[in-house]
């Protein structure tokens, strides 16, 4: 793995901002061996343009909550809501709606770099309590 360890802090804490959205699809995909501007790319889903940019506007909440806040340096396509660039330098994140991300596949194009786990832990959470209440 060559993401940073900031890279994978902020790759993270994006990415459950977008799962607190209900984003679908997320990925977090280290390309850093195969590009130099980045460490990695987040990719998430939404099937309509307001939740695309709440995803969004919750992810750059969350990353400027941070203990070392982070600003995108550039924000990319946020004007028809159905692909939204946010570029932190370690990270670019891609909110796309639903269909561009079917069309675009930035997964099967990075197919060939590893990714990163994530897990969000709502889901943990409710697991555990499932599993708790099942005993």
């Amino acid at each position: 793995m060559t993401v940073s360890e900031r890279a994978h802090e902020l790759a993270i804490a994006a990415a459950q901002a977008a799962a607190d959205k209900k984003a679908q699809d997320i990925a977090i995909i280290d390309v850093g061996d195969q590009l130099a501007i980045t460490d990695a790319f987040l990719l998430a889903a939404a099937p309509n343009e307001r939740q695309v940019l709440a995803i969004v506007d919750a992810i750059e909440e969350r990353l400027l909550e941070l203990p070392e806040k982070a600003k995108p340096v550039r924000r990319e396509g946020e004007r028809g809501g159905r692909w939204v660039l946010l570029d932190y330098v370690d990270i670019v994140v891609h909110v796309q709606h639903t269909e561009e991300r079917e069309f675009y596949g930035l997964d099967r194009l990075w197919k060939d770099c590893p990714t990163i786990p994530f897990v969000d832990r709502d889901l943990v959470e409710a697991d555990a309590s499932g599993s708790a209440a099942a005993e």
